[in-house]
């Protein structure tokens, strides 16, 4: 990586923060003795910046702080040649941002957020959002964020000064109509209640509640934009509200409900967004957000607030024709929509890079095709947020690409992101092969690492799904081929993702061998297996149960380890019981273990492509909770 010499002129000044932000964490990137890089702002400060080569340096003139620091990443990526001819770079967006979810189970630490927020800036994105469900301290409220590691106002305002720093606007993401089960489990908010998820509309209390809400998570920023969630509010009317009310049209109390907590947005001069899917589900004969039958009436449609933007989010689609159908579909329904895709973090170990890119093209390339000018990507962490955050990367680089270019060149990005994060873009993208199996044919992200991992070993009734597979060596390929990357310097992190394929590749095959030895009376073969692969993969467990706390712990505030913690107990728990009673068998001082003989069944078939499937779901062919 090349060191530079930074000169800031009278008119960059604004720059001279977010400088010493990147320095901070880039040591020996800026030297006196480095290419000299002179930046100026242009008097008119249109959007975007010109790199020229001058006097033995560069000379850099940029419209916005996140221009200057989009160049500052293009100078170090590019060769010597690109340097020599200069070059320039206008965004096809206005907003480029990130969504970070801190509601399940993980909550960034402050630090943590403050290490990503210069690589984005470097990236050129503009925007970022924490989504809070209950994850901000509320005055009054001590239920609200309870034992959950709920960020304080001066946490909160520390974000905002150093991503204002880097040219980043920082929003206020939360919820004011449903996902709130975090709170509303709570007695002290029994009256807010309609379902265990939903806030009671038509209500006083409930939008004294929100109105408290509102202001609250908006004082620690600048921006006047806010993004109040109102998504996948199921069963909205159905609870307490038809108790009190009722039978009501769901969307006559979905746009009541906005209409007041918009009222509450224009008294404290917001700017407010919401996720668009309900005014779909609920046109929708059945309530599905993608259905291109959804029928949402006229009379509807007009009494959506028009100073309230809807965000149209979508992770799904690889045919940029959805997108494109999808956006003109909004911009009938309220005009022109905020773009909110995917980069998947969420039900995985590790992101699903490949995937990641696949649906972040088909989204960004529909988005250029009709003009839209504001998209950010999402980091959602559904079912605990095992996920490590900085694996996502190479997805949010490839993106930033997109809001720069009308096409990317894949060949460039393992220099960019080595020059924004200092990450390398291969086994990055290596490693997110845990989840994705090269017989896979199509279909959604799917995560079969984490079910093969989360099952029980006796009761493994996954294994249909896969059994013919060749996943021993896949999965032992993948653990060498990242053990190796993780020796060099800057990658350590690829130590988790590698363990995770080592405990897999032992794991995979293990109940269909203990249930063969079981079946021959083989006592020697099942000694021999308990004794070596099952104790073997015991500790391999353990191993990577450390390295999992020692990420999250480095990464995120301890609220919400406990989750993840509790399966890992459970599971070295069924290995060692397993262990025991099946020495007991081969001793002759216990019985067969039942387990062993039951015949699988296939279940939970996708096609095509196999399940992506929670904790719960794969943890036991029990449903109870």
């Amino acid at each position: 990586m090349r060191t530079l010499s930074v000169e800031l002129s009278p008119s960059a000044k604004d720059l001279r923060i977010g400088i010493r932000r990147i320095a901070a964490g880039r040591p020996g990137l800026f030297s006196p003795r480095g290419l000299p890089v002179r930046f100026a702002r242009r008097p008119a400060r249109a959007a975007g910046y010109d790199v020229t080569p001058a006097r033995g340096g560069l000379d850099v003139v940029y419209g916005r702080i996140t221009d200057a620091f989009r160049a500052l990443g293009r100078i170090l990526a590019a060769e010597d040649s690109e340097l020599a001819s200069g070059f320039a770079e206008a965004p096809l967006f206005d907003t480029l941002g990130v969504m970070i979810d801190v509601s399940r189970n993980a909550v960034l630490l402050p630090e943590t957020l403050k290490t990503l927020l210069p690589a984005l800036a470097l990236m050129g994105l503009n925007m970022c959002m924490l989504y809070a469900e209950d994850t901000y301290q509320v005055p009054g409220e001590p239920f609200f964020g309870y034992l959950r590691g709920a960020y304080s106002q001066a946490e909160m305002r520390s974000f905002d000064r150093c991503a204002a720093s880097l040219g980043i606007e920082m929003l206020p993401c939360i919820q004011a109509l449903a996902h709130l089960e975090q709170v509303l489990q709570w007695p002290a908010y029994k009256e807010y209640r309609d379902t265990s998820a939903v806030l009671l509309a038509d209500d006083d209390k409930t939008y004294c509640l929100v109105e408290k809400m509102i202001r609250t998570a908006c004082a620690p920023f600048r921006s006047k934009r806010i993004h109040l969630g109102m998504d996948e509010a199921m069963g909205i009317g159905l609870g307490r509200h038809r108790e009190i009310h009722g039978d009501a049209n769901a969307f006559d109390i979905l746009n009541r409900h906005l209409a007041r907590v918009t009222r509450i947005c224009r008294r404290l001069d917001l700017k407010p967004m919401i996720w668009s899917d309900m005014y779909f589900r609920i046109g929708s004969r059945d309530h599905e957000y993608y259905d291109t039958a959804a029928v949402i009436p006229a009379e509807v449609a007009r009494r959506i607030p028009r100073d309230v933007q809807l965000v149209y989010w979508d992770y799904y689609h690889e045919d940029a024709a959805f997108y494109a159908d999808f956006i003109d579909r909004h911009r009938a329904l309220a005009g022109d929509p905020v773009m909110a895709g995917g980069v998947w973090t969420w039900n995985h170990f590790w992101t699903d890079l490949r995937f990641s890119f696949k649906v972040t093209g088909a989204c960004m390339t529909a988005c250029k095709s009709k003009g839209l000018r504001e998209a950010f990507v999402t980091l959602w962490g559904d079912d605990g947020n095992e996920c490590d955050i900085f694996s996502a990367l190479p997805g949010i680089q490839f993106f930033a690409e997109h809001g720069y270019a009308e096409k990317v060149d894949p060949e460039l990005l393992p220099a960019r992101l080595r020059a924004t994060s200092g990450c390398d873009f291969d086994p990055m993208v290596r490693a997110s092969d845990v989840d994705n199996l090269p017989w896979r044919k199509g279909g959604l992200s799917a995560n079969p690492a984490k079910w093969l991992l989360w099952q029980d070993p006796l009761l493994a009734f996954l294994d249909p799904l896969v059994d013919r597979l060749p996943l021993k060596e896949h999965y032992a390929k993948i653990a060498s081929d990242l053990d190796a990357a993780a020796r060099k310097p800057g990658n350590a992190r690829l130590r988790f993702p590698a363990q995770l394929a080592r405990v897999v590749s032992l794991k995979v095959d293990l109940r269909r061998r203990l249930a063969r030895a079981q079946a021959k009376r083989d006592t020697k073969a099942m000694r021999s297996l308990v004794a070596g692969d099952l104790a073997r993969l015991t500790r391999e467990v353990r191993k990577l149960w450390c390295l999992h706390r020692a990420m999250w712990l480095s990464q995120y505030k301890p609220f919400g380890w406990e989750v993840i913690e509790h399966r890992y107990g459970g599971l070295v728990a069924r290995l060692e019981s397993a262990a025991e009673r099946l020495l007991a068998w081969a001793s002759g001082k216990g019985p067969a273990l039942p387990e062993l003989s039951v015949k699988f069944r296939k279940v939970l078939e996708r096609k095509p492509g196999l399940p992506s499937l929670g904790h719960a779901r794969a943890k036991t062919p029990s449903c109870i909770k």
